[in-house]
């Protein structure tokens, strides 16, 4: 459903990605691991048309978005969580949910309002509030929520648990997890292996802008001196 292939990204003459290649299935839960600056979010803003790719090629259900902005990347069914959540700050908790809201593939059973409230019913609580009066875990939950209203077909969130209080992160690993039970397709980056190892297909790691390891999570695992070279584990 997503592949990117050799995909060269450049912050300005810094070249980010060198030769970038993954690619995530549908249905399919896979991370994308490795140390800070190695080129994580950098990937996410690639394929989002948030940092443009200089060269290789990124397709999304068979359309090149290599050169798309990043609306109509969104339109195509990527729903993107960023890092820092970055929710509408003088909006409410229900103006940030419906801002963005659609169902452009025609899904079954999609997602609305209701059903994020129901999802995480902290936030019906909340409804009225502002958001930038929400705790961190309750604005990860109205970011999540808000990608969800757009009914993506892949789902990205970068960094999905940083900063949040213990309680919190197991309930966005809850959520995740049943997210995954309906096939939703998601692309994650996040440090906690444990988590990830438990929900993912598939991992990706990356060093210095290119993919040095690819496996199953039983795979990972399997192998410390490698969680100790790439991830500092």
């Amino acid at each position: 459903m997503l592949a990117l292939e050799q995909v060269e990204t450049f912050y300005g003459t810094s070249q980010a990605l060198f030769g970038m290649n993954l690619t995530v299935n549908e249905g399919e839960v896979v991370t994308l691991m490795g140390r800070n600056g190695m080129g994580k979010t950098t990937t996410v803003h690639s394929i989002m048309g948030i940092a443009p790719s200089k060269s290789g090629r990124i397709l999304f259900d068979g359309t090149d978005i290599s050169l798309l902005p990043s609306h109509k990347v969104a339109r195509l069914g990527v729903g993107l969580v960023p890092e820092g959540r970055q929710v509408f700050p003088n909006l409410s908790v229900r103006e940030n949910l419906i801002a963005t809201a659609s169902n452009r593939l025609g899904r079954e059973n999609p997602w609305t309002l209701d059903r994020v409230l129901e999802f995480f019913p902290q936030l019906s609580i909340r409804l009225s509030s502002s958001a930038s009066v929400l705790s961190g875990g309750e604005q990860q939950m109205l970011a999540i929520g808000r990608a969800l209203m757009t009914n993506p077909k892949l789902l990205i969130l970068d960094e999905a648990t940083e900063g949040l209080a213990p309680l919190v992160r197991a309930e966005i690993w809850k959520s995740l997890e049943f997210l995954k039970s309906t096939g939703q397709a998601i692309l994650i980056i996040d440090k906690n292996v444990g988590h990830l190892t438990r929900i993912a297909d598939r991992h990706v790691i990356i060093e210095k802008g290119v993919v040095v390891w690819t496996g199953t999570s039983t795979e990972l695992n399997a192998d410390p001196e490698m969680l100790t070279r790439y991830l500092g584990i």
